[in-house]
């Protein structure tokens, strides 16, 4: 069992929150039994270290089955050690390290993908995070992310996704203009969400043909040269008095209005 929460292993776990130390290594961190569940579920052979305190394994011992199915061995430590590891103030008694996976550019559109979501700059973690998890639950065939966006290998994004970084593809440090370029060579209209585009339901016909969307900062949205990549802009409407929509929410409206267009389709 480890007992010292200042040992070098320890340490090099909580490193992994730093985003130097995913770089250098190529392992992210993974917190909570949800997480430890979808990597065991379906990308076990990412898995590098699985630790638990002797309770949580107690608790999930789905998690201790699955585990030993896929041959990784749960190492047992204290709760100092836990709270050491993890990037939350109250982890879960549950953490594992794993090896970044993620899919490149080319094979994202070698597999004809019908609808992705691509990310230029977002900068939010839990943005981010939910809109893979959007992305996944949609049916999105990928998420591709630009070198402006944030790591998607951050903590605060892992969690957000809820285990769908393990379901989804997704391409990190992407040339926005090669993207929408292969995309386009595929067959995707490249579809920009702008509060400045058309107005959404004029347009709507359109979402049963394959489609990239284009999302930009919260803040800023899209400048006007990531714009030019877009064959069109479409706009949500606003009926209430809110300003504005969240990214994420309006990531996830747009991505699921067009997975149903492309069902209605068949």
């Amino acid at each position: 069992m480890l007992e010292n929460p200042r040992s070098p292993r320890v340490r090099a776990v909580a490193k992994l929150t730093k985003r130097s130390a995913r770089q250098e290594t190529g392992l992210f961190l993974l917190e909570g039994p949800q997480a430890a569940r979808e990597a065991l579920a379906f990308r076990p052979e990412t898995l590098v270290d699985l630790f638990a305190t002797p309770s949580a394994m107690e608790r999930h011992q789905d998690i201790r089955d699955a585990a030993r199915a896929a041959g990784v061995e749960v190492e047992f430590t204290t709760e100092a050690v836990l709270d050491a590891m993890a990037d939350t103030v109250t982890p879960q008694g549950i953490v594992a390290v794993a090896r970044q996976s993620p899919t490149s550019l080319k094979d994202v559109f070698a597999a004809s993908p019908r609808l992705i979501a691509i990310c230029e700059e977002v900068r939010d973690p839990g943005n981010l995070g939910t809109i893979i998890r959007a992305a996944d639950a949609a049916g999105a065939d990928a998420v591709v992310l630009t070198g402006r966006t944030v790591d998607p290998y951050n903590p605060k994004v892992v969690r957000a996704t809820t285990g769908s970084l393990f379901h989804v593809a997704v391409a990190v440090g992407a040339d926005l203009a090669d993207t929408t370029s292969r995309a386009h060579a595929a067959g995707l209209r490249v579809i920009a969400a702008d509060v400045g585009g058309d107005d959404f339901l004029a347009r709507r016909d359109l979402l049963a043909e394959p489609t990239a969307w284009l999302f930009g900062n919260e803040a800023r949205g899209l400048d006007d040269e990531a714009l030019a990549h877009a064959d069109l802009a479409l706009r949500l409407p606003i009926y209430g008095r809110a300003e504005s929509l969240n990214l994420a929410t309006a990531a996830s409206v747009c991505l699921y209005e067009t997975a149903f267009a492309q069902r209605a389709r068949g």
